[in-house]
């Protein structure tokens, strides 16, 4: 019993974790999230662990990002810090790539990678 059990830890460890490189694309690019009214936000990773957005509304945010379990979480801190962490997936793919997610106020959005700031 012991041996499946390490067995199973091992094939676990030996799965692609996603990292800081997997984002790299979006680094100089623009993530843009379209909410199901047609308002679209706007999201700018920088490589050393900040990011920058302008909201649907227009507002202005900032914060950090970090990997976590194979997620990309954002924690702002202007223009109000905010408890906790907003974790999203990572989706491999340069620009172009467009996915399904789901938004921080729970709405279903879909988010499209494009060239330039």
């Amino acid at each position: 019993m012991l041996s499946i059990a390490f067995f199973a830890a091992a094939l676990v460890s030996q799965a692609p974790v996603p990292t800081a490189v997997e984002l790299a694309p979006a680094f100089g690019n623009t993530l843009i999230s379209t909410y199901p009214d047609g308002r679209t936000a706007r999201t700018w990773l920088q490589p050393g662990g900040r990011y920058e957005g302008r909201g649907r509304r227009g507002g202005r945010s900032s914060g950090t990002w970090r990997i976590r379990d194979g997620q990309v979480c954002f924690s702002q801190r202007r223009p109000i810090p905010l408890p906790g962490a907003y974790c999203t997936p990572i989706v491999s793919g340069g620009v172009g790539t467009s996915w399904a997610a789901r938004a921080v106020t729970g709405e279903q959005i879909r988010v499209t990678l494009v060239a330039g700031r």
